[in-house]
Formats: C-alpha cells, sequence, structure tokens
C-alpha cells in the first residue's frame, strides 16, 4: 500500500476532488489509484502532528503492509527567481533547523550532544539527505526530470518576515521552506519505508504581501502532480 500523506484537509482535497468533507489531523481515506492500493493521509500542520500521525498510522498497518510514504503539499520557495509561485519542485535533502542549542549565533544541533533518532544506518541528526529518485523507482513512480531537485527546511513556525529568511536560507542553502516533510522522512527513516516528497510553491518565504502569494495556484498543481506521477487523470503541472 501506498501512503499518501498531506497536511491539511486542504491540500487533500485539492489533489484527491472525490475526497470527502470534513477530515481532520489523522483522518486516512482510502484512495483508488491507478493500479495500486493507497491510502491518503491529513497529517496535520507542523512537524510533531506530522511525525505523530504518520508514525501511529504505520504502527497499525504493521510490518509490510506499506511499500512508502508520497509526500504532496505547498511550500514557500526561499528564492522566486529559481523557484517561482506554482513551481513544484523535489527534495533533496530535508533539514530540522530548529533542533540544538539556541544561542545569539544561531542553532547548534552538534553542541546538543544527543541524535534526534536512530535508524539501521546509525544516528541521525537534524539533516536527512533524501533519495528521492531511488525512492520513486521503489515505489513504482517516475518524476518527471524537469522538476528541480532541491533541499527544503522544516520549521514549526514559518518565516514570516524577511531578515528571518534570509538568515535560515543562509544558515541552510535551502530553496524550499516547509512545516512536515523532515518529521515525515524521520518517520520513513526510522520504519525503513522509501521516501518521495515533491511540493508546490504557494509563497515566498518571509513575505505576507498578497503579490507574493499564490496558494490557488499551488493547490491547483497539486492533481496534477499526481497525474504527472502515473497516479491520476490530469495533465503535468
Amino acid at each position: 500500500m501506498l501512503v499518501l500523506a498531506l497536511a491539511t484537509a486542504k491540500e487533500l482535497r485539492a489533489a484527491l476532488p472525490g475526497a470527502p468533507p470534513g477530515l481532520n489531523p489523522g483522518d486516512t481515506v482510502p484512495v483508488a489509484l491507478p493500479g495500486r492500493q493507497a491510502l491518503a493521509l491529513v497529517a496535520g500542520v507542523g512537524p510533531v502532528g506530522a511525525a505523530l500521525r504518520l508514525g501511529r498510522l504505520l504502527g497499525a498497518l504493521g510490518p509490510g503492509a506499506v511499500a512508502g510514504v508520497l509526500n504532496v503539499g505547498v511550500a514557500g520557495s526561499f528564492d522566486t527567481a529559481a523557484l517561482p509561485l506554482g513551481a513544484v519542485a523535489v527534495a533533496v535533502r530535508e533539514t530540522w533547523p530548529e533542533y540544538g542549542l539556541r544561542t545569539r549565533g544561531g542553532v547548534d544541533a552538534a553542541a546538543l550532544g544527543f541524535p534526534v533518532g536512530h535508524a539501521h544506518s546509525g544516528p541521525v541528526g537534524p539533516s536527512l539527505t533524501l533519495e528521492p529518485d531511488a525512492a520513486a523507482r521503489a515505489l513504482g513512480l517516475e518524476p518527471p526530470a524537469a522538476w528541480p531537485r532541491v533541499p527544503a527546511l522544516t520549521v514549526a513556525a514559518a518565516s514570516a518576515d524577511a531578515a528571518t529568511a534570509d538568515a535560515l536560507r543562509a544558515a541552510h542553502g535551502a530553496l524550499l521552506e516547509n512545516m512536515e516533510g523532515y518529521a515525515l522522512a524521520l518517520a520513513c527513516l526510522e520504519a525503513g519505508l522509501p521516501f518521495l516528497e515533491v511540493r508546490a510553491v504557494s509563497n515566498a518565504v518571509g513575505s505576507r504581501r498578497a503579490e507574493d502569494w499564490a496558494l490557488p495556484a499551488a493547490l491547483a498543481a497539486l492533481p496534477k502532480i499526481l497525474a504527472a506521477l502515473g497516479l491520476g487523470p490530469e495533465g503535468p503541472p
């Protein structure tokens, strides 16, 4: 079974227009996708809730029941010249920049002295290298080569000013900001499952100006993402 993880019911209904109304974080919906069994999960906004709900679902389904996880949703772009509003990108790295000791100089994960978790490969830190194309092959999917492969950040509080956005980008070299990717990737790493994250750009990170937001366009891209992966009827975004 493929688990399709989306942060919000709005994203889930945009990606899967036949989904029922009234969904809440933690709810699941069986999905008929071409040639496979799938289950859509409303993971919730933020890393804590997303990790909790995906972990709980994987535990309930049991070993061997899940083939992997596809995370689809919206995200902010740190550079709208490179990743404009409405663009689609694939995460190749997920970093949790808030883990560690916070000083005036920033957050130092190494100084804390504890790993975030542990996988078969050893201790897991706050930055995870993803292998999206290998994960896609394992799931029988093929992300279009035209989708940029970019590093991403997962935050608990979205950046709402330019100074915060600039500092995060400078420290971590990311192009996408989201609120669930690292948590979902960590759950999959510890469960030994393939993980693929594909995001549509909804906004410029650090700006609250209306002209720097295009949420409707990003939501409209979600069913096209599934279609481009061979999981729906629409054309590519």
